[in-house]
């Protein structure tokens, strides 16, 4: 009898952990939101990390479809965080930085083929710039009209927001690239992509003040909350998930949690 009851009593504390680890790691889960650049077959030495191969691309979209991944615009994620719902497992959005002319060429169909919807940050004094492998406004109003593809500023020229930036260049470069961009696209811009990711106070502040309703970095750590829309965390997609398994655990939801771990050890 007596064995019986301790049998039962380690069941009891079993599950009790089980279910304990379960609710810790839903705490720390943040929905990925994927960072490509370039989708490319060729190398670029300048960005050489971040091409991605169109088939590797493909294999990975390919993952989402099979496993029933939940695919939505970067603004649903932000209402979902804003308005405090609960966000449904495996929700992943995907964005591109800088405007290359092959997320057109080369991503475009393999996203129109899943039917996935993508947010792409364009620079505005470099779209068109044949040198500069951009895209061209006829690109851009193709993708959008295909009503899978949002745009959202990058900014005008892309400069790094250091402190020595001033509060005029700032307000130019946040608001300026949001109003060239709304009157090029007929519609409203509501995210913002903050240059290489980084950001201060100021900037931050800035893009709330420009009218903006969320704003990307890459990973600012614990300093700024998960829920913040206007720090969203993202993570950079490169050459190294080639590899599904590291893929699949960079997409878990968990990486970033384990990543700041990782750093504070």
């Amino acid at each position: 009898m007596l064995k019986r009851r301790r049998l039962v009593f380690l069941g009891v504390v079993f599950l009790m952990g089980i279910l304990f680890c379960a609710a810790f790691l839903r705490s720390r889960y943040n929905v990925p939101i994927l960072m490509y650049h370039s989708i490319n077959p060729k190398s670029n030495p300048a960005i050489e990390l971040l091409v991605v191969k169109p088939e590797i691309f493909r294999r990975q979209m390919r993952f989402f479809k099979k496993h029933h991944y939940n695919v939505v615009p970067l603004s649903s994620v932000a209402d979902l965080i804003r308005d405090n719902k609960k966000i449904p497992p495996r929700t992943v959005a995907i964005t591109f930085d800088d405007g290359y002319k092959d997320n057109y060429t080369y991503a475009f169909p393999i996203l129109k083929e899943y039917n996935f919807p993508a947010t792409v940050f364009v620079i505005i004094d470099e779209i068109g710039r044949p040198a500069q492998d951009r895209l061209s406004w006829d690109e851009i109003a193709l993708m959008q009209e295909s009503g899978l593809i949002t745009f959202g500023s990058h900014t005008l020229t892309h400069p790094y927001f250091s402190k020595e930036v001033s509060p005029a260049t700032l307000k130019k470069e946040i608001r300026d690239s949001k109003k060239i961009l709304e009157e090029k696209l007929g519609r409203k811009v509501d995210s913002f992509a903050y240059p290489v990711g980084r950001f201060d106070s100021r900037s931050r502040q800035e893009v709330i003040d420009a009218g903006y309703r969320l704003a990307v970095a890459s990973n600012p750590g614990k300093a700024f909350s998960d829920k913040d829309i206007f720090a969203l965390k993202r993570l950079r997609i490169s050459r190294n998930c080639s590899n599904l398994f590291i893929f699949w655990v960079e997409t878990s939801g968990y990486y970033n949690f384990m990543r700041e771990l990782k750093r504070r050890k």
